[in-house]
């Protein structure tokens, strides 16, 4: 009976145990990057529509298409703020940002504000400038 381990010694690397016969199986590891969670969302949340998230993660051309189309029209801008809260977004080089497990509850809960707020600011805006016109100002 053939095994199908490598054979073992001092030049030959440790087989992993998660992936022996019968083991449950190990998600695999995603490197780091160097630069934070937490800077890139707030720069996507704040200035993301004029693409200093996409310069900070490293993407220096996506960044100054998305400075050129003012976050293609909101939509980009929307996409990547999504991405990031969702901890998809990756560096240049496709690295995951450091610290989303430990900010991802805060930040989505500060993005629904920030969204509420504004959304709020909207309607209040379109309620004055309707008042305005009703009254002949």
């Amino acid at each position: 009976m053939t095994s199908d381990r490598p054979p073992a010694g001092p030049e030959a690397p440790a087989w992993p145990a998660a992936s022996a016969p019968g083991s449950p199986a190990v998600a695999p590891v995603v490197a780091e990057s160097s630069r934070s969670f937490v800077a890139a969302w707030l720069l996507s949340l704040l200035l993301g529509f004029l693409g200093v998230d996409r310069f900070y993660l490293g993407k220096v051309g996506t960044g100054i298409l998305k400075l050129l189309t003012a976050g293609g029209l909101g939509i980009w801008y929307v996409i990547d703020l999504v991405l990031l809260l969702a901890g998809l977004a990756r560096d240049a080089d496709d690295r995951a940002p450091y610290g989303y497990e430990g900010a991802k509850k805060t930040a989505w809960i500060v993005t629904g504000a920030f969204a509420g707020v504004a959304l709020l600011g909207g309607i209040i805006n379109s309620a004055i400038a309707a008042l305005a016109t009703a009254i002949g100002q």
